[in-house]
């Protein structure tokens, strides 16, 4: 899917960004960041390389905590855009009927 109608909520942006601001800070975030893996290809990466994705996005009401965020390389990240899960599920099955 290329178009979302989000009705941005600013104020839970603003406060969601701050919280993941201080889990980065977090031994636990940075634990994750040890390990050097992508949630999402399974590859290992330098720390410099990883980021910190929230599976449900922020601008979807998704929450900035230990159960909505993961490890992700730069191109997963950015691949992932604002889908969830279940969209990304939905879009492979769409592809699977389509061949």
């Amino acid at each position: 899917m290329d178009w979302y109608f989000i009705e941005k909520d600013e104020a839970h942006i603003s406060r969601e960004r701050k919280k993941a601001r201080e889990l980065k800070k977090s031994n636990w975030w940075q634990n994750k960041l040890s390990e050097g893996l992508c949630h999402y290809c399974g590859s290992k990466f330098n720390k410099s390389e990883l980021t910190m994705d929230h599976v449900v996005p922020v601008s979807r009401g998704g929450l900035s905590n230990k159960s909505n965020v993961v490890v992700s390389c730069k191109a997963c990240n950015l691949n992932k855009k604002i889908d969830t899960p279940v969209d990304l599920i939905l879009e492979k099955l769409s592809k699977k009927e389509n061949q």
